[in-house]
């Protein structure tokens, strides 16, 4: 389907398919476009969530992007005091990405529209709109290296970040396993 997530309209920028099915990409040249303005007359927002780790964030990053690489941060950030559009005709729209948009981005993706949804009546969503950057930072950088502060890479496996990846890999999954246990009893508590 070609509606935004709660099905009231057609997505504001051209998609294209990628990894996973069931989530919306957008090309590096309509990140570009985004950037540039040319959907100023549509969106009233635009939020890009970098879900890479901090090193690889301040290694280089499009500008204006938060780095939001726990699933705690991005639902508070977002779902605390959801952010309202001022008008009616104008869209906030949230893209995701992380080094290739394979795993990391994808996953916040899912979640952010999973808490989305669980905290409203269906088909009603604070974000409808959600978009994967396809190939994420490493695709997008060398091709728009100006829209990038500071105009650099630094890979997840970069060697002088080998000990931070760990232990920051290890938090995400105790994190994700502490969040899928009080998931199942705010569920066990509905019931």
């Amino acid at each position: 389907t070609e509606l935004i997530g709660n099905l009231s309209k057609v997505h504001a920028l051209p998609t294209i398919m990628g990894k996973h099915g069931d989530l919306k990409y957008i090309t590096s040249e309509t990140m570009a476009k985004v950037l540039g303005g040319e959907y100023d007359h549509l969106l009233e927002g635009v939020y890009i969530v970098d879900c890479r780790y901090p090193y690889e964030f301040e290694g280089g990053h499009i500008r204006g992007a938060l780095n939001l690489h726990r699933a705690d941060d991005a639902i508070d950030y977002f779902l605390k005091e959801p952010i309202v559009p001022k008008s009616r005709d104008k869209r906030l729209i949230i893209i995701f990405h992380c080094e290739f948009s394979s795993e990391r981005g994808p996953k916040m993706c899912r979640l952010l529209r999973e808490e989305d949804r669980s905290a409203n009546e269906y088909p009603n969503l604070n974000y409808p709109e959600l978009y994967i950057l396809k190939g994420g930072y490493k695709a997008f950088f060398p091709q728009f290296p100006n829209y990038c502060d500071p105009p650099k890479y630094c890979p997840m496996d970069h060697e002088d970040f080998q000990e931070e990846m760990l232990k920051l890999r290890k938090k995400s999954k105790s994190w994700a396993g502490e969040r899928r246990r009080w998931d199942l009893i705010s569920r066990l508590k509905k019931m």
